[in-house]
């Protein structure tokens, strides 16, 4: 489980344009860039030994990551 950030906080960092996030989108988004993570690490460890769900998460709490309509 996540504390840090939390999980409203997230939220209304996705919220953007009058659109309000829900915390499926915020699933679909966190899951989507872990996997990315992943993908561009292939092996090596992250700092600090942090999981990709929680860089993803950062990065998100941060304004890195976007949640863009298909």
């Amino acid at each position: 489980m996540i504390n840090k950030p939390a999980v409203d906080e997230l939220l209304n960092k996705l919220s953007q344009d009058g659109h309000d996030a829900s915390r499926y989108e915020l699933c679909v988004v966190a899951a989507k860039r872990a996997r990315q993570i992943i993908e561009q690490n292939s092996g090596r460890e992250l700092p600090n030994k942090m999981k990709e769900i929680t860089v993803a998460c950062y990065e998100i709490d941060s304004g890195k990551v976007i949640s863009a309509k298909d």
